[in-house]
């Protein structure tokens, strides 16, 4: 398993053929454990476990239709009445984080027009709430707890 910048989660893994799997909460499904869902996985207990993120307004692999493309984010937290307040992407933790993720993450708020936008690797995260009145992105310095939303 990685060391990540998380705290520990309890993940179910299990090895098929000799390839390893691990079981997503959200999508109620084992899943290939790459790096990068590795890094999913925990992020996603954090925010549930850590945050008080409702386990319902979370979901993986989010489609959507940009410019005619279809595109997936992540994982999105909706809220009460289910119109998207967050979008989070990852990346596996050798990958850094660059002005081409924010690029990514802001593309797909084109289409959902979130407040909130996470990037994270694992080992570093960027969390940021979007002022639309100013069209800027105000980097916040942690997530937020659910509650502070």
């Amino acid at each position: 398993m990685l060391s990540l910048n998380l705290p520990s989660a309890p993940l179910k893994i299990a090895d098929r053929n000799g390839k390893k799997y691990v079981f997503d909460v959200l999508r109620k499904k084992y899943v290939a454990l790459t790096p990068e869902e590795c890094v999913r996985q925990h992020f996603v207990h954090y925010l549930i476990n850590g945050l008080g993120y409702p386990v319902g307004l979370l979901a993986n692999e989010v489609s959507i239709k940009l410019n005619g493309t279809a595109k997936r984010c992540d994982t999105v937290l909706f809220s009460s009445s289910l119109s998207p307040r967050m979008i989070i992407e990852y990346k596996a933790p050798d990958v850094n984080i660059s002005q081409q993720v924010f690029n990514q993450i802001t593309r797909y708020n084109i289409v959902l027009k979130v407040d909130y936008l996470i990037v994270t690797n694992g080992m570093t995260h960027y969390c940021c709430k979007v002022d639309y009145e100013t069209g800027r992105c105000i980097f916040l310095p942690s997530v937020p707890l659910y509650s502070d939303l």
